[in-house]
């Protein structure tokens, strides 16, 4: 089993049906995961996935909401039982602001559990378990964040985006990928983000099989055929769909 489980798939602005973006990667080495909203013991429930048995946390980048939720999932594993500490991986800079937001908090690490601040460089790996790579790359938006691919040895291999506006970098990180999760926050052109036709221009020319816009909202992006349509006016010519919460994206490494 490897598979991507949307968990939010909204923007900085909510809606009703859509949390802040964020993910869990549920493969070999453990649940990942990347970012953390608000609500997100609780969707990891709904995924099937119990919290305390996280393998660690992804920070992509330190904008609120990427990172709000983690002093109170470090809270609600630790009054559930989990001892362990909990590895939190990112960029250095990331990593430094989560900090600090814990430090806020004044947690109690006598039943709080633990992070280990585990700090990332821009384009570097680590192998995740056996015939498993995460890849990274830094993306273009408004504060430092990392694009990642998660990959078999066989070359099967799912990439998200994160925030950023369309750049070569992710684009090279998504080439070949069978499916790619990407930005579509805005109608247009912005500074630091992606429109959904952008989208479907990268996916395009990144030559992947399936593209999940995600970090959309039909009410601040546009309404969700129009976002397809855009995304085809792009070039893209494989199978794109907007996002859910709860959808599970597998990996299938039969097919290399």
């Amino acid at each position: 089993m490897a598979e991507m489980i949307l968990l939010g798939v909204g923007t900085g602005v909510p809606d009703a049906d859509r949390e802040n973006t964020h993910m869990v990667w549920n493969g070999p080495g453990g649940p990942l995961l990347i970012d953390v909203g608000g609500s997100t013991y609780q969707r990891l429930l709904r995924a099937g996935i119990d919290p305390p048995n996280l393998a660690g946390v992804f920070l992509t980048h330190s904008h609120p909401d990427h990172i709000h939720g983690l002093p109170v999932l470090l809270f609600s594993i630790g009054l559930a039982g989990r001892r362990a500490p909990l590895p939190i991986y990112g960029l250095g800079d990331t990593l430094a602001i989560a900090e600090e937001l814990c430090r806020a908090m004044r947690l109690d690490y006598s039943y709080v559990v633990q992070p280990l601040w585990r700090s990332i460089a821009a384009g570097e790996s680590r192998e995740l378990a056996a015939d498993w790579q995460l890849d990274t790359a830094l993306t273009a938006h408004s504060k430092p964040c990392l694009a990642t691919r998660f990959v078999h040895r066989s070359g099967a291999a799912l990439v998200y985006s994160c925030d950023t506006e369309p750049c070569i970098a992710v684009e090279d990180l998504a080439r070949g990928a069978q499916i790619l999760i990407h930005e579509a926050t805005t109608a247009g052109p912005f500074a630091g983000h992606t429109s959904p036709q952008q989208a479907g221009e990268v996916a395009a020319r990144a030559g992947v099989g399936q593209l999940v816009l995600v970090h959309y909202s039909p009410r601040w992006t546009m309404p969700e055929t129009e976002a397809l349509a855009a995304v085809y006016r792009g070039g893209f010519q494989g199978v794109a769909a907007v996002g859910r919460e709860g959808q599970r994206l597998s990996l299938d490494i039969t097919l290399l």
